[in-house]
């Protein structure tokens, strides 16, 4: 995502807590590939990744990175965001009150 020297600022990484359910252990990963093939070329998207926690292995994020706040937001706003990530959407974490988050990088190294 990221190439040494390039300057980050004001770019926007978005956060999507999800958890897989007990009876398909797999379901965030294949619905995780499914959304961001989906994605691909989407103007302002500059990658995404998949993590999945070493203590629960059933909790993951999704983390995008967006050149800026109104790329994510033009693609957010747009006709097509709700039926691409479609797939996450039942597997979304909701248990913390907050199912993702949007952050803007102020400094990186």
């Amino acid at each position: 995502m990221v190439r040494k020297g390039e300057d980050r600022t004001g770019r926007v990484c978005v956060l999507v807590y999800a958890s897989a359910p007990g009876q398909d252990p797999d379901a965030v990963e294949a619905a995780y590939h499914r959304v961001s093939r989906a994605l691909q070329g989407t103007p302002g998207l500059l990658g995404n990744v998949l993590l999945r926690s070493v203590h629960e292995p059933g909790a993951f994020v999704v983390m995008s990175e967006w050149q800026d706040m109104a790329a994510f937001r033009t693609w957010e706003e747009g006709a097509e965001h709700r039926g691409t990530t479609a797939p996450l959407r039942p597997l979304q974490d909701r248990g913390s009150g907050r199912s993702f988050g949007v952050y803007q990088v102020t400094a990186a190294y």
